[in-house]
């Protein structure tokens, strides 16, 4: 422990370097989770439309809000890169 107090100063800008990106890699794998899940969600919905399931009012529906979500999510990935 005491020794762990003596490096720190050499040891801290490492820490600290890898804690960022660790968080930056963990940001990463959430976005691309989430657009992986909403194309997953359409694909499904325009086979479920395909297979006659849904109605084409209903299709058109949750087809709109998925693309919605899809456009927010590329809004908000633009808006913190040029950030």
């Amino acid at each position: 422990m005491f020794f762990d107090l003596l490096i720190a100063p050499l040891t801290a800008p490492i820490t600290g370097i890898a804690w960022i990106g660790e968080k930056i890699l963990e940001r990463a794998s959430t976005e691309l989770d989430e657009k992986e899940n909403l194309s997953k969600r359409l694909l499904a919905l325009q086979l479920s439309f395909d297979m006659g399931e849904i109605s084409e009012e209903e299709f058109e529906i949750q087809e709109e809000e998925l693309l919605l979500e899809m456009q927010a999510l590329a809004d908000r990935e633009k808006a913190e890169s040029e950030e």
